[in-house]
């Protein structure tokens, strides 16, 4: 579907300034949380002006995706909302496809508005794999793609993969205010890093609501940068001849010390912050540590919250108390699963966004509260 965005129009350069209406509008794929409507709907709708513009998105028998765009985008701004449920690649399949058909049909810019950035966590080389993400930035801008608005990548690098802009908005100011406003007696909390990784934005958190902060360390904790790379080239070969100072030193194998917690959470309240909660045993074994602690209260909050698998069963008979996630992923069917899950709205600083690029205007308002650890 399309979005019709009637935003005021900005000035001509040149020509004896005369006004330049630019048009606009938002093609919205099939995904959960764009069916449900929620960002292209009320307030946020009325905001912007908008009104779901023509397009269909459909599979074929066969399983391929097909897009119709129902009406002329030529010369528009066209600003195309996906978010990514649990079937990733569909998702991409219908963003690119939708991207190339309004290509073709001579949108003047199009941008994609994808809050979780999906393969983000395959942006570094492991074993004899490929990098994904920057795979998937390629075939976007491929695509058309002139422009992308996210939310928390996963790794800020990720952005030098795209070849356009891309605007990586924050989600840790609604985080920070819900912590301020919804958990009660916040002030005797202390700030938690699942792993010596989520160190900085723990940090940041901890050092912005004037908390402690704590670290879990341990060999219980299996990260992505204690990954063994899995590479063991060059292959043995026969009759090779050793230049004496030219061997390769061997590499002491990583060990960890067992699993502790660098910091006081004794009679206070824990809440542990990162950026993902997909897989939660690691999250559901942080949670058990700091009851042991003396922890009486545990908090879990993130940006994405995609909880595959069994995690609302796990988080329900966990020791977590509460699960904190923004909006970027679809979870309706998990929190009718596990009540402890609860969903903080981030389209408001979506729609302002797609706002501001339409009309030309400084993105710098949106990152007014943000740090470089965020």
């Amino acid at each position: 579907m399309l979005l019709r965005i009637g935003l005021p129009g900005t000035r001509a350069r040149g020509g004896g300034g005369r006004a330049s209406m630019r048009e606009s509008g938002a093609a919205t794929g099939t995904s959960p949380w764009t069916r449900s409507r929620n960002f292209a709907s009320g307030a946020h709708t009325r905001r912007l002006g908008a009104e779901l513009g023509k397009s269909v998105v459909y599979q074929e028998t066969n399983g391929e995706t097909r897009v119709e765009i129902k009406e002329s985008v030529r010369g528009q701004d066209i600003f195309i909302i996906q978010t990514i449920p649990r079937d990733v690649n569909t998702a991409v399949m219908e963003l690119l496809i939708m991207a190339y058909a309004l290509k073709t049909a001579c949108a003047r810019n199009i941008i994609g508005v994808i809050p979780y950035f999906p393969y983000s966590k395959q942006s570094k080389m492991r074993k004899r794999g490929s990098i994904v993400c920057k795979l998937l930035a390629s075939m976007l801008a491929k695509a058309g793609l002139t422009h992308i608005i996210t939310m928390d990548l996963h790794q800020k690098e990720i952005q030098g993969f795209f070849s356009f802009p891309v605007d990586n908005l924050r989600a840790s100011p609604f985080l920070l205010q819900y912590i301020q406003e919804e958990i009660p007696n916040y002030r005797n909390a202390v700030i938690v890093a699942k792993s010596p990784d989520a160190a900085k934005r723990a940090q940041s958190y901890a050092e912005r609501l004037r908390l402690g902060l704590a670290v879990i360390h341990g060999e219980a904790q299996c990260t992505e940068l204690d990954m063994d790379d899995g590479r063991h080239s060059p292959p043995m070969v026969k009759n090779a001849t050793v230049h004496p100072g030219l061997e390769l030193p061997l590499m002491m194998a990583k060990e960890k010390p067992p699993i502790t917690v660098v910091g006081d959470v004794g009679g206070r309240i824990a809440i542990i912050v990162d950026d993902i909660i997909d897989d939660v045993e690691s999250f559901v074994a942080a949670a058990e540590i700091l009851k042991e602690r003396g922890a009486y209260k545990i908090y879990v909050m993130a940006t994405h919250g995609i909880l595959s698998a069994e995690a609302p069963r796990l988080i329900e008979e966990s020791s977590i108390d509460e699960v904190v996630v923004t909006n970027t992923v679809p979870h309706e069917v998990q929190k009718l699963q596990c009540p402890k899950i609860k969903t903080v709205d981030i389209s408001l600083i979506l729609s302002e966004a797609i706002r501001r690029i339409h009309n030309g205007e400084s993105m710098a308002y949106l990152f007014r509260n943000i740090t470089v650890d965020d």
